[in-house]
C-alpha cells in the first residue's frame, strides 16, 4: 500500500520533559533523551504535548526546551512544539514563539473546558495558522478537551495550506478514514494501540507515548509494514501491547507511568510536576518487569 507524505517523520516520539529533582527544567537531561530517541529510530520529535506535561511547563520553559533539543538533534530532525490552550491569543503567542526558538511545526489541541461549537473550533485553527509560517498539527483527543473536531471541521481546514497533519486520538476510526478518503492530511496515530491499524489505512506514522521507552520497537512496525511484512508488522504490534496497556491504559496518566520506567531505567525523566503525584514502588517494578520482558523476546 503506498502510504502518504510524511512531513514530519513517521515514527515520532510524544517526548517526555526531564525535570530536576528541585522540579526546575533538566535541559541537559532533555538534550540527552532527544539524542537517544533519534538514535534508537524516531524520526521527530514532539515537545511540549500531554506527555511533556504542557499544562504544568511555564512559556519560557518551553522555549527553552525547544532550543535545547534543537541544538542536541541538528537541523534535520523535525520537532513539532505543542503550543494548544484554551485561549487562541494564548495560542499564537505560543506559536510565535515556538517558531522563533526553532520548531517545525505547532501540534494545536482542541480549545478544552468552554467547550466551542464546531464554528468556533474552526476559527480557533484558522486564526492560529493564519498567524505564523509554521504548518500545523491539529490534536483532536475529545477525551481530554471535550471537544471533538467534527470530521467536517476536518474536512474544511485542510483546504488551508498551513494545515497539513492530525495527530488522532478520537477514538473514531470510520470518522478518521472518511477524512483520509477526502484530504491530503498526514495523518498519526496518537494512541499506541492505533499505530499499525491507523498505518494500515494509509496513515503516515504515529505520535508514540511508548517511544519514549522502546523507539526501535516502534519504529520497527511500521518499517515491517512499509517491507510488507504484515504478518512481522502486527506481531510487533502485538510485543508491545502489553506495555502500551501498562503505560497507557492504567489509572495513571502516561507521563506519570513513563517517567517511572524512565527513572527505573536511569535515563533522564525525573519527577512529575503536581498536581501528578509519583507512580509507587509496585506500579514502576510492574512497569520495569514488562520492559524486561519485552527487552529478552528476539526480534
Amino acid at each position: 500500500m503506498k502510504h502518504r507524505n510524511a512531513p514530519f517523520g513517521r515514527t515520532l516520539c510524544a517526548m517526555v520533559t526531564p525535570f530536576t529533582s528541585a522540579d526546575t527544567l533538566d535541559l541537559d537531561g532533555a538534550a540527552r533523551l532527544a539524542t537517544r530517541l533519534v538514535a534508537g529510530g524516531c524520526d521527530g520529535l514532539v515537545l511540549n504535548g500531554t506527555t511533556g506535561e504542557s499544562p504544568t511547563t511555564t512559556d519560557a520553559e518551553k522555549r527553552e526546551l525547544i532550543t535545547a533539543v534543537r541544538s542536541a538533534v541538528g537541523d534535520t530532525v523535525p520537532l513539532v512544539a505543542g503550543v494548544g490552550t484554551a485561549d487562541t491569543r494564548h495560542t499564537i503567542e505560543l506559536t510565535l514563539a515556538a517558531e522563533k526558538a526553532g520548531a517545525d511545526a505547532a501540534l494545536v489541541v482542541t480549545p478544552y473546558y468552554s467547550r466551542p461549537q464546531q464554528a468556533s473550533v474552526e476559527a480557533h485553527f484558522l486564526q492560529i495558522a493564519d498567524a505564523s509560517g509554521l504548518p500545523l498539527m491539529l490534536y483532536d483527543i475529545p477525551g481530554r478537551t471535550g471537544t471533538r473536531i467534527a470530521p467536517p471541521t476536518m474536512i474544511r481546514l485542510a483546504q488551508h495550506p498551513r494545515i497539513i497533519a492530525v495527530k488522532d486520538c478520537s477514538y473514531d476510526f470510520l470518522g478518521t478514514q472518511k477524512v483520509l478518503a477526502e484530504t491530503e492530511l498526514a495523518y498519526y496515530a496518537g494512541c499506541d494501540e492505533h499505530i499499525l491499524p491507523l498505518y494500515a489505512v494509509g496513515a503516515s506514522g504515529c505520535v508514540s507515548t511508548i517511544a519514549n521507552v522502546v523507539p526501535g520497537e516502534v519504529s520497527g512496525i511500521l518499517a515491517a509494514f512499509d517491507a510488507g511484512d504484515t504478518t512481522l508488522a502486527a506481531e510487533l504490534q502485538s510485543r508491545v501491547t502489553p506495555l502500551i496497556a501498562a503505560l497507557m491504559a492504567s489509572d495513571l496518566p502516561g507521563a506519570t507511568t513513563t517517567k517511572a520506567l524512565l527513572n527505573a531505567l536511569d535515563l533522564p525523566a525525573g519527577p512529575v510536576r503536581a498536581p501528578l503525584l509519583a507512580a509507587d514502588t509496585d506500579t514502576t517494578a510492574d512497569l520495569l518487569a514488562l520492559y524486561e520482558a519485552l527487552a529478552e523476546r528476539p526480534r
